[in-house]
């Protein structure tokens, strides 16, 4: 995880059209929320913040958040909840700053990151079929992971690796029913089948 310090001035005014100026004149509106202080309305320098997710390369960001408010000033931590962009060119238009305290234990969304080649792919002519992309843990703000990676090396035709089979870093533990499936290895038939059922769902849904 990456840190960050940006400057946030304090917002009393909002709306669209305060909204559309803030971003004419290079800022973006944003707001920090958090469990223990009421919603803030913010904006930020659009150059300095877009230079940041950059930099990221899309590692999670812990931004101390300089507050301006009439002279008065204060650091706030907090992690990016949302950004709303925009629908055509896809450029920041919102910011949502969800506020966190180091000594709080934090429920996040943390991206799966599947390593190595299947045995049951390799060498016996299955097809890796991924169930989930993510994983939802709690942890404290500091121990707060990019990434999970799961091995699946040693993955044969019909097996699958469990929730309950991951072992994730030190300081933090996975909130999802253990029971549940992250990955298999099937057979390419049934691979194709399964995508039929999934696409006749598809249909069925979209006719309702």
């Amino acid at each position: 995880m990456i840190k960050e310090n940006i400057e946030a001035v304090v917002r009393t005014e909002s709306g669209k059209g305060v909204a559309r100026k803030l971003r004419a004149e290079g800022r973006l509106p944003a707001v920090l929320y958090g469990p223990r202080n009421e919603p803030v309305a913010l904006s930020v320098n659009a150059h300095d913040f877009n230079r940041m997710l950059q930099k990221a390369k899309g590692e999670r960001i812990l931004f101390t958040l300089q507050l301006k408010d009439n002279g008065s000033s204060e650091e706030r931590l907090a992690l990016i909840k949302e950004l709303q962009l925009h629908p055509v060119n896809d450029l920041i238009r919102h910011i949502d700053f969800y506020e966190v305290f180091m000594d709080q234990e934090l429920h996040v969304t943390v991206p799966v990151v599947y390593v190595g080649k299947a045995r049951g792919v390799e060498m016996e002519g299955g097809m890796l079929e991924i169930k989930r992309r993510s994983l939802n843990v709690a942890c404290f703000p500091q121990n707060i992971p990019d990434k999970i990676e799961v091995d699946v090396t040693e993955l044969g035709l019909g097996e699958a690796i469990h929730i309950g089979d991951v072992t994730p870093p030190e300081g933090v533990k996975v909130i999802d029913p253990e029971r549940l499936t992250l990955v298999t290895v099937v057979s390419t038939a049934a691979a194709v089948e399964t995508s039929e059922e999934e696409e006749e769902e598809e249909e069925a849904l979209a006719e309702e």
